[in-house]
């Protein structure tokens, strides 16, 4: 298969014939992964959990561009009972899940001491253990084929904390923690485990910050902009891609240099 060395673009279809399973793929960074997995010729499988009309109509709309085998889901990521059944709908519909894609992430954020157990609890329940339950989920099967490739949306957070934001930040550097932990026990399986550490990115969670406070972000930003959901997705495919056989264990960094 050739790559396009004059632009630098990604092989075509590098991906055709492997089934990517996304948590949380219907908006934002999620849905630029969805989008960039079935551009690479992956039969993907999202959930989301309230936007059906929009998830559906994702999903039918790739499906007849390109030319790949699209489904979303509705799950919610903290219910096991939920992502199982999702999961063994995605086997029987579209095959075993070789691409897992943690994505799904919520934040409540409030300063650490006004901050509920109900705030810290909820975050922990989709943040951490819904990555938990979704990845021995599937990855049984990805150690029964020999192949496969986990990769878990972190975040810069994870990397330097953030006011306001204990729980998620906790949840953020667990990530990473998981992430290498799980790599050193499925290296020799066949299957590598990665993480995307995203810098501040133009999406529906962050758009909703106040101006000063974006403002702020982009000056400590080195390249003085957010970052774009599709910029982050091309990381994801990277990591999913046979191009990263030898790459394990590590936290790929897209923050336009604001952590290094």
């Amino acid at each position: 298969m050739e790559t396009n060395g004059s632009n630098g673009h990604q092989p075509a279809k590098e991906l055709a014939g492997k089934v990517c399973f996304i948590t949380g793929g219907s908006r934002g960074i999620g849905r630029a992964i969805v989008c960039a997995m079935a551009k690479a010729g992956a039969d993907v499988a999202f959930t989301y959990q309230t936007s059906r009309e929009p998830a559906e109509a994702l999903a039918k709309t790739l499906t007849a561009e390109q030319g790949v085998r699209c489904r979303a889901y509705q799950a919610n990521v903290a219910n096991p009972e939920e992502m199982q059944t999702a999961i063994q709908q995605v086997m029987t519909e579209l095959g075993p899940v070789s691409i897992l894609v943690n994505n799904a992430g919520i934040t409540r954020d409030k300063s650490f001491l006004k901050m509920t157990k109900a705030m810290w609890d909820e975050v922990m329940r989709v943040n951490l253990d819904g990555v938990f339950h979704t990845t021995q989920f599937v990855a049984q099967d990805m150690v029964g084929a020999g192949w496969g490739r986990i990769i878990n949306i972190s975040s810069i957070v994870g990397q330097t904390g953030n006011f306001g934001q204990a729980n998620y930040a906790a949840t953020k550097g667990a990530l990473i923690s998981l992430t290498e932990s799980l790599a050193r026990e499925l290296a020799r399986k066949g299957i590598t485990v990665n993480a995307v550490a995203p810098g501040f990115v133009d999406t529906d969670m962050v758009s909703g910050m106040p101006e000063a406070a974006l403002d702020q972000v982009k000056a400590m930003t080195p390249m003085g902009r957010l970052g774009k959901p599709e910029e982050i997705a091309d990381a994801v495919v990277f990591l999913a891609s046979p191009r990263a056989s030898y790459v394990t264990g590590q936290v790929l960094g897209v923050n336009g240099g604001m952590y290094m």
